[in-house]
């Protein structure tokens, strides 16, 4: 088992991760992780734990790491969004077919209103790819 362990391990937090290196070669023949990094997803943050200075190839292996969680991050991202499509069929149905008017007096101010709010958001979304489309196809 333990030669198939990683070299570093990364301990996902809320922006990024703290960054591990794996040692499995010591006296006690034990897995030990030595934090050498925070890192920031977000802004590309790479901060050495402590007063550590990072080797390169320590660096190349966050920035992999870093590379392959915006990906997973992206899928995410898009898996959500079709989600919440499928949501708004669901609850569509359920208004029409049965919600009470005491849960449709709950729900549909706020639900018109978050409605609203993804519509006109859309639409600017969408001006604004026509109108670098119909300027690029100038060019």
């Amino acid at each position: 088992m333990r030669d198939d362990l990683p070299n570093y391990f990364f301990r996902v937090r809320e922006n990024g991760a703290a960054v591990f290196r794996v040692d499995t070669e010591n006296r006690q023949r034990r897995i030990e992780m030595d934090q050498i990094a925070v890192v920031n997803i977000k802004n590309g943050e790479v901060k050495p734990h402590g007063d550590r200075t990072l080797s390169d190839e320590d660096m190349d292996e966050i920035h992999g790491w870093m590379r392959e969680r915006r990906v997973t991050l992206g899928k995410r991202d898009m898996d959500d969004i079709h989600r919440t499509v499928d949501h708004l069929n669901l609850t569509t149905h359920w208004i029409q077919s049965k919600a009470h008017e005491d849960q449709l007096e709950e729900i549909t101010d706020t639900l018109l209103l978050a409605m609203h709010d993804l519509r006109s958001v859309l639409v600017r979304k969408k001006a604004d790819r026509l109108i670098k489309a119909k300027k690029k196809a100038k060019r």
